[in-house]
């Protein structure tokens, strides 16, 4: 079950007959094999881990169909049926997911669950790391209490991704530096399998991003599931073979990149403007402030005790029984 937004959805990876494929079904299509190795080996370069031991790395259980199901067996090795779904939505916030998509997916009562979720949250004003550390341990916390195992990553850099100026980007590298911080102990907490992806050359390379640079290309994607797909291995999980590098089509050109832009992009931009970059001006006009007294580390400070202080309300979140098919 994948759980996300774009980036799970598969936005620059074109499916076969339209739409998108994506990491998650990459990663689907290799889960299992018959003959499969104990272990998956790790491909070079590889930034995958895993984040704490899981005394229950598999469970029984079903896995909602979809599209891209294909046959294989359990976490634990003996053959089955395995199937996936993505519930994954472009445009996505962490709040959206966990009230529009977290109840449908308990119901399915999924035994591997991807949460790979809050690049869009750190590109909006109102981006809240209070609010995003609950609704992402609400999450994670739901998904292991019915059993499923979980897959995190922590994300890339989206002002360093998109070469803005350094008083633009800072406040955008504090905010996700934040979200992953988050993730982290989340993935820690909850024993999930997670993928180091911020600090990974391979998956943050110009040939792996798409025409907007916010998106993985088919490539990326492909870096993506084998990432997961190492991480999974050192779990202990039986897999199936790498999935592949070798794309299907061509990398994204300089004619793709210019007509994204025309087309799609300029709304991107549009929408942006209005939300974003008002207050993105403000945090750059402070940032310049900071930096020209010397103080730009107070910002820092900042941001890390909220982090902070975030996770330890986390800590006092109510620990009832969490119902199959409701979001809390």
């Amino acid at each position: 079950m994948a759980l996300g937004d774009s980036l799970t959805a598969g936005v620059g990876d074109p499916a076969p007959g339209g739409g998108w494929r994506g990491w998650a079904a990459l990663l689907a299509g290799a889960l299992v094999s018959d003959d499969a190795p104990d272990r998956a080996a790790e491909p070079d370069g590889g930034c995958a881990g895993t984040a704490g031991a899981d005394p229950d790395p598999a469970r029984s259980g079903h896995l909602a169909g979809g599209p891209y199901a294909g046959v294989g067996g359990r976490l634990d090795g003996r053959p089955r049926r395995v199937e996936f779904v993505n519930l994954a939505r472009s445009g996505a916030l962490v709040a959206e997911m966990v009230e529009g998509r977290l109840p449908a997916a308990r119901r399915s009562r999924p035994e591997l669950a991807s949460v790979v979720v809050g690049g869009n949250d750190t590109l909006r004003a109102a981006f809240d790391i209070d609010q995003l550390a609950r609704a992402l341990d609400l999450a994670m916390r739901a998904l292991r209490a019915d059993g499923a195992v979980l897959l995190t990553a922590c994300l890339p850099d989206p002002g360093r991704a998109l070469g803005l100026p350094r008083p633009l980007a800072a406040p955008l590298t504090r905010r996700m530096r934040a979200l992953n911080t988050v993730v982290h102990v989340l993935a820690r907490r909850y024993g999930a399998v997670h993928a180091h992806l911020a600090g990974c050359a391979g998956v943050t390379d110009r040939a792996a991003r798409g025409v907007d640079r916010l998106h993985p290309s088919e490539l990326g994607h492909r870096l993506l599931a084998r990432e997961f797909h190492a991480a999974l291995g050192r779990r202990g999980a039986r897999l199936g073979p790498v999935p592949s590098v070798e794309p299907d089509g061509p990398p994204p050109t300089f004619v793709d990149g210019t007509w994204w832009l025309a087309t799609r992009g300029t709304r991107w931009v549009f929408d942006r403007c209005r939300d974003l970059l008002p207050d993105l001006v403000r945090q750059a006009a402070l940032e310049s402030g900071h930096h020209l007294t010397g103080t730009a580390h107070l910002l820092d400070a900042r941001a890390r005790a909220a982090t902070r202080g975030a996770l330890t309300a986390t800590r006092g979140a109510p620990a009832r029984a969490l119902r199959a098919g409701s979001a809390a």
